[in-house]
Formats: structure tokens, C-alpha cells, sequence
């Protein structure tokens, strides 16, 4: 058995460290998103088709090894992971998502989103936001809820390409292309599934929208009390015993 964790934007793996402690298994992997913080294969256009044809492709590899896996996602690596949920749910034992938010009828992108949809605005931001020390970036990240040392980490790995991907990911999701998503997420109900909520997420409408698509596919929900959308670095103690009792109920 597998524990694959995705991280999302603007993440590296780095943001499951302290979660990973507190799990205490040897049996996790935390694959990194082609062109955050590291390259992207050759003619890798960074939709979020593309992103999940690749997740696809790299889980199917260690289902051929170890079996169904047990999936966790969040922020964008919960998005492209629902998506192949939907498209391949017999790679999955189980799967937990902390942006179940998206997929329903009424999201509407949140403030960062729409600027990176937006040609130009995108562009000037990160041209912005790459002329800002690293020093300033990660004091940035962490007024928005990533705490360091994994703030400076993450400022650090954000790069040229990062921003090209972010902007090629954030366009090809602009509604109602999530929407669609979500219109097909129907055979990720034959999987075991975790809504991860956290009611100081700014970004995902957890508490709202994301409890209506886990209780329309039959998922369990969870509240993490006073976490926001970086949970998983707020209290990893919390978050893996959530987990661990999760996967001890689904099977």
C-alpha cells in the first residue's frame, strides 16, 4: 500500500514535511508538479488536462508495483488528483481532497486566480513578483498562512517557469471549465473519499461548497478547527490523525 500526497500552488513537496513526520510511515510519496520547482517534460503546455494526464501516468506506475494507493491533494494537486479520481478510479484505494469547492456549479475564483487568468495582469504580476527579494516573498507567504521555514523554501523554488505554468494552469481552469470537472466527477463516488475542510481557507468555499460535492458524492467530511488552507503545516498533528482515522474506517 501507497500514500501519494500532491502538493499544489505555489508548493513544493517541502510543504508535506511536517506532516510526514507526524504519519510515521515509510510507505509515502510526494511526487512534484512538472515546473514548480523543478523542469517539465519536453512540449509540456501545463493545462490542467496535461497536468492530469501526467499525475495519471505516475500513479499508474506505482499501482503496477504496490497496488491502489491512497490519495491526499491539496489546492491544485487536490484538483488534478479528483480529475483522474474521476477518470481512473481503479488506481485508487482512497482518496481525501481539501478543494472539493471547485467542482461545484457556484465557485467563483478567488481574487489571485482571476489576475493570473487575465492576460497581462498575469504577466505584470509575477515580472513583480520576481523582482521582489526572496526575503520580501516569503514574509508575503507567510502573511497569507505558510509559516517558516518552509515560506522561505517555497519563495525560494519560485521561478520563470513557475509563473509560466501558473498562468497556463489558472487559464485552462477559468469557468466554466471546473465546472466541467466537476460535471464528471461521478466514478470518484465508487472510491472512499475524505473531504478536508478547513474553515479558515479563504480560497475554496470548503465549509459551503465543498460539504455540498462531498455529501452529493457520499464522502465522509472532516473539519479541521481553526486551519486554513495550509493545514497540513497549521497543526500536522491534527491533519495525520485525521488521516489515520480515515483510512482506518474505510477499510
Amino acid at each position: 500500500m501507497t500514500v501519494v500526497l500532491l502538493h499544489g500552488n505555489p508548493e513544493t513537496p517541502a510543504i508535506w514535511a511536517p506532516l510526514l513526520a507526524e504519519l510515521g510511515r515509510s510507505d509515502v510519496t510526494t511526487p512534484q508538479l512538472p515546473g514548480f520547482g523543478c523542469e517539465v517534460p519536453q512540449g509540456f503546455g501545463a493545462t490542467k488536462e496535461e497536468y492530469a494526464d501526467w499525475l495519471a501516468g505516475v500513479l499508474a506506475g506505482i499501482v503496477a508495483e504496490h497496488g491502489p494507493i491512497d490519495f491526499v491533494g491539496h489546492d491544485w494537486g487536490g484538483g488534478i488528483g479528483m480529475r483522474v479520481v474521476s477518470q481512473r478510479p481503479e488506481l485508487f484505494r482512497t482518496w481525501a481532497c481539501d478543494v472539493l469547492g471547485l467542482f461545484h456549479p457556484d465557485y467563483v475564483w478567488h481574487d489571485f486566480a482571476q489576475i493570473w487568468q487575465t492576460p497581462g495582469a498575469g504577466e505584470e504580476y509575477f515580472a513583480n513578483t520576481l523582482a521582489t527579494p526572496v526575503a520580501d516573498r516569503a514574509a508575503l507567504l507567510a502573511a497569507i498562512g505558510i509559516p517558516e521555514p518552509t515560506a522561505t523554501v517555497l519563495a525560494e523554488a519560485g521561478d520563470e517557469l513557475m509563473g509560466r505554468c501558473v498562468l497556463a494552469l489558472y487559464r485552462s481552469a477559468a469557468q466554466p471549465a471546473m465546472n466541467d470537472w466537476g460535471a464528471h466527477l461521478g466514478p470518484a463516488a465508487t472510491v472512499p473519499g475524505l473531504a478536508i475542510i478547513a474553515p479558515n481557507d479563504p480560497f475554496v468555499s470548503g465549509e459551503d461548497l465543498g460539504a455540498k460535492v462531498a455529501d452529493h458524492m457520499g464522502a465522509s467530511r472532516h473539519v479541521l478547527e481553526g486551519q486554513g488552507h495550509w493545514w497540513m503545516l497549521g497543526d500536522p498533528v491534527a491533519g495525520a490523525a485525521m488521516l489515520h482515522q480515515f483510512w482506518n474506517e474505510a477499510y
